[in-house]
């Protein structure tokens, strides 16, 4: 079997294919990539020399190729490449091993585009420790020796029973002033130990803000200083300044609470002067329920312009992000890294990769991607039944309940023939990228594909990335037209229990009382599967993203199941992100350094698999009932919702 060599040019920052060569393979019904980093060389540097380019390294990847037909059977081909990524690093040249028996043949520009992920060294290394791990103390030559400590005592018992393999500790960054988190829900217990493990601070500067004492005795177990109070309008302001005296170094807010106005504080910090992150853009309460509000007021999309309206005030002012979880966040950065993959796996069209907005927009524009979906499955299964009038969820019931009320909504495509029934368009705002059907999200259904499972029901909840990643790839003409922009939306199906929940709220159509986050201990089994799916482009579909599983996430840290670990560790790239680039002003995921946040990320995030298929929304029906379909565009959104 023949193969056809490209030239890659390592004496670039940015891996460039000189010579691309076209895909010499037949699609598969489902094939993926497993990228895993088997060892490395230290970058000289950590800082990226701007917010859109990181450092290059040196560094060896094993692509593990796994192929899938609809039965589930999988053959596997490992081959092992060398491969330099510019600066920072020896270069080194390596070819894969081939094998007879497997027809597709992996180009190098494909191989340049698994490189250029540039993911993390040493810290994806993961370094196995029996029981609980030893007492460490992290020390700064600039700081206390005894700025951070990670102890045995972070580890609850049935933890420390297991054998427990955790990331590398390595520092990432550090935050000089005040540390201040708003909110200590499951996301806040989550990060509280990789915050330790990855960031250096002053112990007697942070402090954590909230209401309730039913976990206060983590934070004593860690020793953070709390705050007994729930954050109001009109409290907002003095609580904030007398945690940040004027005079005082740097410090950062890291706001993971719900009905706390998210650009009222960012503001705040704007005057300050400290760094802020939050994972969604919160308003005060009265917009979620109750509201006096039109439906078309209610959406994230009135509050993301709101957000974007107020950023230009401070353009060049202290690192505001907005909205950085797993979704809306990490998904963003595993857009940018699917796109690279699939430009080099439709013909080698990718000459360099894109660092500006307009690159990346043009990039998806002339792949042909239609459209995205943020496509989640999340099968975690607690070991005791449902309660009946008990809300259960994996995360926040709260939020979920939130964003399940309000209208569904989604970025808009251009490629799109017609507005759904009930779908309004946007036609105030700079973006005007997204729409709204009115009827609840969390009560609307459309059709999607996961691995694992394959096609699924998911809902169309209405989130920030649906509108942000449409408005980022739009590509406009001399006129300020938009020519191209794919249509994005999520596809949620949510742990069995919260779909339940779901219908019961619904049927009962009144709020719940009673509700219940699955810890990590009480969950049998499950993953969670959270990535983004192109379609529409010349290989159909393409599923990009993390596979967690329940089993994995105890290991890799407490106080959280496989849902929250997603989050935490978006949030802990943002935050690194953040400290390194500290004067960019309000920002959004998409707009940050892909490269450098999931190489922080990514020791959290279980197995970041690539998979194609052939499936499409009109696909698998068990019997044929009358339909609204489009059969000469199979990736019309109408063909994709089931109401």
């Amino acid at each position: 079997m023949s193969s056809t060599t490209n030239t890659i040019d390592t004496s670039m920052k940015d891996i460039k294919v000189v010579k691309a060569a076209a895909s010499s393979f037949s699609k598969p019904r489902s094939s993926s990539i497993t990228v895993d980093t088997v060892s490395s060389t230290e970058a000289s540097s950590r800082r990226s020399s701007s917010p859109m380019e990181g450092e290059g390294r040196s560094t060896i990847i094993t692509p593990k190729l796994i192929r899938t037909n609809n039965k589930g059977k999988k053959n596997e081909l490992r081959n092992t490449l060398t491969l330099a990524l510019g600066g920072g690093g020896s270069s080194k040249k390596g070819s894969p091993s081939r094998s007879s028996h497997h027809s597709r043949k992996q180009s190098d520009a494909a191989r340049a585009a698994i490189a250029s992920f540039r993911t993390a060294e040493a810290l994806h290394e993961p370094t196995l420790r029996k029981k609980s791990p030893p007492k460490v103390t992290f020390s700064d030559q600039e700081m206390s020796p005894e700025v951070v400590t990670f102890s045995d005592d972070s580890y609850p018992e049935s933890i420390k029973e297991q054998d427990v393999t955790f990331p590398a500790i390595k520092i990432h960054a550090r935050v000089d002033g005040p540390l201040v988190m708003i909110g200590f829900g499951s996301i806040g217990r989550g990060i509280l130990p990789l915050i330790e493990r990855h960031i250096a601070y002053d112990k007697t500067n942070f402090t954590v803000i909230e209401p309730t004492t039913e976990f206060v005795h983590i934070l004593n177990e860690h020793g953070v200083k709390h705050l007994e109070t729930a954050i109001t309008a009109e409290n907002y302001e003095p609580t904030l300044r007398t945690l940040f005296p004027a005079g005082g170094k740097q410090g950062m807010i890291v706001n993971l609470s719900v009905d706390v106005d998210s650009v009222a504080v960012m503001c705040l910090a704007q005057e300050l002067g400290v760094l802020y992150i939050d994972t969604v853009i919160e308003p005060w309460p009265g917009i979620y329920f109750d509201s006096k509000l039109s439906n078309a007021e209610r959406t994230n999309y009135a509050l993301r312009e709101r957000m974007r309206e107020t950023a230009k005030k401070f353009k060049g002012g202290v690192t505001a992000v907005s909205s950085c979880g797993a979704n809306p966040g990490m998904v963003s950065w595993f857009m940018k890294e699917a796109l690279t993959i699939l430009a080099t796996e439709t013909g080698g069209i990718l000459e360099t990769i894109p660092k500006t907005k307009d690159e990346w927009a043009n990039l998806a524009m002339t792949l042909g991607v239609k459209g995205i979906h943020i496509a989640e499955r999340d099968t975690q299964i607690s070991t005791q039944p449902k309660q009946p009038g008990v809300f259960t969820n994996t995360w926040s019931c709260d939020g979920f309940l939130s964003e399940g009320f309000q209208p569904a909504e989604l970025g808009w495509g251009t490629h799109e023939k017609v507005l759904p029934a009930k779908g309004y368009a946007f036609e105030y705002g700079e973006s005007k990228c997204g729409i709204y059907i009115d009827r609840p999200g969390g009560d609307t259904r459309v059709k999607s594909w996961v691995p694992g499972v394959g096609p699924q029901m998911g809902l169309l909840v209405t989130h920030n990335e649906a509108l942000s990643i449409s408005d980022y790839y739009t590509v406009r003409d001399a006129d300020d037209n938009a020519i191209y922009r794919p249509t994005c939306h999520y596809a949620y199906h949510p742990c069995n229990d919260a779909v339940l929940s779901l219908y019961e709220t619904n049927g009962a159509g009144i709020l719940p009382e009673k509700k219940h986050i699955l810890t990590a201990d009480e969950i049998l089994s499950g993953n969670d599967d959270l990535g983004v799916l192109l379609y529409g482009h010349s290989k159909g579909a393409m599923w990009y993203g993390s596979r967690l599983s329940i089993d994995e996430t105890r290991k890799l840290a407490p106080y959280q199941n496989a849902t929250g670990m997603q989050v935490t560790s978006a949030v802990l790239a943002g935050m690194v992100w953040a400290i390194e680039n500290p004067t960019q002003g309000f920002v959004e995921a998409d707009e940050m350094d892909h490269v450098r946040c999931l190489e922080v990320q990514r020791p959290y995030l279980g197995s970041v698999e690539c998979h194609y298929t052939d499936w499409t929304p009109l696909s698998n029906r068990i019997n044929k009932f009358e339909e609204d379909i489009d059969n000469e565009d199979v990736w019309q959104f109408k063909n994709f919702l089931a109401v």
